[in-house]
């Protein structure tokens, strides 16, 4: 119950605080390249239920119909100003509207696409038993995930045998011993990791 207060009273007053923020990022990605400001996602939450996440638009439209997985940094479907909302995870600001929904929470296992969920075994399924997160343990560690994927020499395989399977154990740690305060903590040590 806690956990859920904190969620809609912070998303709610996020969104406010940063709305001004919101706008100059709008304007910049639309004098960037063409198309829509905010990418609409399909991902699965709470009880293996669809979901649409949001996000600012990062790459150029249509750019996920020739692969689901960014690898590098420098992606070239990655627009100018993609680079630097990813590099500063400011891409993931509009999420706060999935907060303040209840698709998701603060702290939690990270989204997947359909198309890897689809992989998980039963074990794994346990971390679709709570709301996915903006952050989680996960991220932390694989904050330089594009790099890993693009000295790859199958992103998609080492992505699908080698990434996904310890962040999803990860999350399952993270389950067998979540608590408030451990959020706040994954929160502050996300904060820190982005400031790095």
């Amino acid at each position: 119950m806690l956990k859920k207060c904190f969620d809609y009273i912070f998303s709610f007053i996020g969104i406010i605080i940063i709305s001004p923020l919101i706008l100059i990022i709008s304007i910049i990605i639309k004098a960037d390249s063409p198309g829509a400001v905010f990418f609409r996602q399909i991902r699965v939450g709470k009880n293996n239920h669809d979901f649409k996440l949001m996000k600012f638009r990062t790459m150029k439209t249509d750019s996920d119909k020739s692969g689901l997985l960014t690898v590098g940094g420098r992606d070239p479907r990655i627009t100018a100003s993609g680079y630097y909302l990813r590099k500063y995870k400011l891409d993931e600001l509009p999420q706060l509207i999935n907060i303040l929904k209840g698709d998701m929470s603060f702290v939690g296992p990270r989204p997947e696409v359909r198309k890897y969920v689809d992989l998980y075994n039963e074990k794994q399924k346990k971390i679709l038993n709570v709301l996915p997160g903006i952050t989680d343990v996960a991220s932390i560690k694989y904050r330089n995930e594009n790099d890993l994927l693009e000295n790859a020499k199958d992103p998609e395989e080492f992505y699908i045998n080698m990434i996904m399977p310890d962040k999803i154990n990860m999350n399952l740690d993270y389950l067998s011993q979540r608590s408030f305060l451990k959020d706040i903590n994954v929160i502050l040590n996300t904060i820190r990791t982005i400031l790095k």
